[in-house]
């Protein structure tokens, strides 16, 4: 298994998973254009991806879905309240690769030819969204990809647990949220129960959950204005110090492509290794 991070962020966020010959794309939230660029930066065809799965309705998850999907022919898999609450719901269902876009209830498992993907009903804002396992069923090798979620539920607990691979959300500083430019309002619903994981409820549930199976950490959809790289990583960094964690620990980036990340002999990009 390789999963690349190809951008995190408000602005947009897209992952790979490969295990063969087999490539999923979990979210599409940047148009073609700039999701043929990252994923040719790492020797990706934007025509080997097989499917793929938005985890829920929001533009930076689901912005460039269906262009990309026409485009290149991929199979779309979304559940049936994000299909009837987007764009996906508006279309009529037109045939991508002689099949229409696949809906599917959170908590199904998505069989394609090397890989499983395992959805769990995730706490956001939203209608229906999901977080996601993928395992490799040649290897058995476990990646869990998290965004998006208000708090640390007992799905988001059942999904970070026993994998080699974590994506999860540490989108803001508390104190950098509530003393920073976001009106009142906003700054509630990033906090809420719906809304978006701090550092600290991060940190808090890596540091209950991790196990020496886990081999990478990536922090991903981080603030732009409430929080920082170093400071998502300095919040997880103390947290998992003196756990069972012998892995690696990385920032995702918002502009720019991080990984591949496997289960062992993990490989990160030069510049990030020393800076973080």
């Amino acid at each position: 298994m390789k999963l690349w991070v190809l951008g995190s962020g408000s602005r947009g966020n897209a992952v790979v998973v490969e295990s063969g010959e087999c490539r999923v794309l979990i979210d599409a939230g940047f148009g073609p254009r700039i999701l043929q660029k990252r994923m040719q930066s790492v020797g990706i065809n934007p025509e080997s991806i097989e499917a793929c799965v938005i985890t829920h309705e929001h533009s930076d998850h689901l912005r460039g879905a269906i262009r990309a999907a026409r485009r290149w022919k991929w199979q779309l898999f979304a559940t049936h309240g994000t299909v009837r609450h987007s764009r996906l719901g508006q279309q009529p269902f037109v045939a991508f690769m002689g099949r229409p876009v696949t809906a599917f209830q959170a908590g199904a498992t998505l069989t394609f030819s090397a890989l499983e993907v395992t959805t769990f009903r995730t706490p956001h804002d939203a209608a229906e969204p999901v977080g996601i396992i993928v395992t490799a069923r040649s290897t058995g090798a476990r990646a869990a990809v998290c965004t998006d979620i208000g708090y640390a539920s007992k799905n988001v607990r059942e999904l970070v647990k026993d994998v080699d691979i974590l994506v999860l959300e540490s989108n803001h500083d508390e104190q950098m949220l509530w003393n920073g430019p976001y009106p009142p309002w906003l700054q509630r619903r990033i906090a809420s129960n719906t809304g978006h994981l701090s550092n600290r409820a991060c940190a808090e549930l890596v540091r209950e959950s991790v196990t020496p199976q886990l081999r990478q950490i990536v922090l991903a959809h981080l603030s732009e204005k409430n929080n920082t790289p170093m400071v998502a990583y300095e919040s997880m960094r103390n947290a998992v110090r003196r756990t069972a964690f012998r892995g690696a620990l990385i920032p995702a980036l918002q502009d720019a492509v991080v990984g591949p990340f496997i289960p062992i002999g993990i490989r990160v990009p030069e510049q990030l290794t020393l800076a973080m």
